[in-house]
């Protein structure tokens, strides 16, 4: 494949070459185990304080109020059991029904364990039904875990509002992150969250690092025990290229925000109108006025999205079909599922997420090349009529 265009960004980012440089000296020359007590070590351990300032920074918290994991979903879990194991008298948990598997599944689990877990609706735009929410929320509730943003739609979720409504109740709130950081303004310090969940690999670091903010004054039990690293919070030897690469990630994207909000978007938009307006029988799923600048789902209906996927990547382009499907199942998404998109669309779901590698160009390509991708699955389709 001599092109790639690539606009699956929610999946995972490209590491900034600026990060990568970061990092080399980490592996030959920096070896040493931070937690040393010889100053080749000891150097180590400095430039891990500058990554978790710099990640502070990004966050708007402070230094100790990050805890580094392996990844977002280990981020998740991490919060979620730390507020069952400290609240055992309590044993309800409130997510949404279009969570991350990293919640989802976890919920589930909880479920076979005796818990009590509450998913709260959507609408057709895959927002949250708040009534529900504040109907759900209770004094069993021990955490209340709402995502930031969607990794299939982009929405953004009113996460103060839902933070306020756990606390009346003396529930802890959970935000999985993921998404969001890094895209839109983040500050921790204003706001009423009390633990968030990211990833180092969806804001252009590599894959294996991830963070937990706990805002200080929580109570927090370590899901990984050990040695004393992370303040006695997560055990196990720093991945210390790993949260070097963070720190510099974090620092670029406090860098590139008005670029993510700018000309991200503008990108997004074009391809997003051009598509649409050039394919009949197409619909964008989500809250178009409230969503993350880089992403676009988009329906092309009475065909699949991975026989779309398939032809697409004959012609370099790389983006991700709306339907979680594994090989012998036919369901479609979860988020499309609870937000009623007809099966129809729902199969035909393709999401495009943009970063700030993409170019003007890329996005030419890929308008130009789809029409015929779409008319050709569509004449050979048994349920598409013109």
């Amino acid at each position: 494949m001599n092109k790639v265009i690539y606009v699956d960004n929610n999946a995972s980012t490209q590491t900034d070459p600026e990060v990568f440089e970061a990092i080399k000296p980490f592996f030959c020359e920096m070896y040493g185990n931070p937690s040393s007590i010889h100053t080749f070590g000891g150097q180590v351990a400095s430039h891990i304080k500058k990554g978790r300032e710099s990640l502070a920074s990004l966050l708007g918290c402070e230094p100790t109020e990050i805890i580094y994991t392996s990844c977002g979903t280990e981020s998740d879990n991490s919060a979620i059991m730390s507020a069952l194991f400290l609240n055992p008298e309590r044993r309800k948990i409130v997510i949404s029904k279009v969570e991350h598997p990293a919640v989802k599944n976890l919920g589930s689990e909880l479920v076979r364990r005796g818990y009590r877990v509450e998913e709260i609706p959507v609408d057709a735009k895959g927002r949250i039904d708040m009534d529900k929410l504040k109907q759900e929320v209770d004094a069993e509730t021990a955490v209340v875990s709402v995502m930031w943003a969607n990794n299939e739609t982009g929405n953004i979720y009113p996460v103060h509002e839902i933070a306020e409504i756990a606390h009346l109740h003396g529930a802890l709130f959970h935000t999985d992150a993921v998404q969001a950081v890094g895209k839109i303004p983040i500050n921790l310090s204003r706001d009423n969250i009390d633990m968030l969940s990211l990833s180092g690999h969806k804001l252009h670091a590599p894959k294996g690092v991830g963070a937990l903010y706990v805002k200080r004054g929580v109570r927090f039990r370590p899901y990984i025990i050990g040695g004393h690293q992370e303040r006695s919070r997560r055990g196990g030897t720093e991945n210390v290229t790993g949260i070097v690469a963070l720190g510099k990630a974090a620092e670029l994207a406090q860098k590139n925000m008005k670029i993510e909000n700018t000309k991200v978007k503008e990108l997004r938009d074009r391809l997003e109108k051009e598509l649409t307006s050039r394919i009949p029988k197409t619909r964008v799923n989500g809250d178009i006025q409230n969503r993350l600048p880089n992403t676009a789902n988009i329906s092309f209906e009475f065909i699949e999205g991975e026989a779309i996927l398939l032809l697409a990547n004959q012609l370099g382009i790389c983006a991700s079909s709306g339907s979680a499907c594994t090989t012998g199942s036919l369901e479609p998404s979860h988020v499309l599922r609870a937000m009623g998109v007809p099966y129809t669309a729902a199969h035909g779901s393709i999401r495009f997420s943009l970063s700030r590698f993409n170019t003007d160009g890329e996005i030419d390509y890929i308008i130009e090349k789809f029409p015929p991708i779409i008319e050709r699955l569509r004449q050979i389709s048994p349920y598409w009529k013109e």
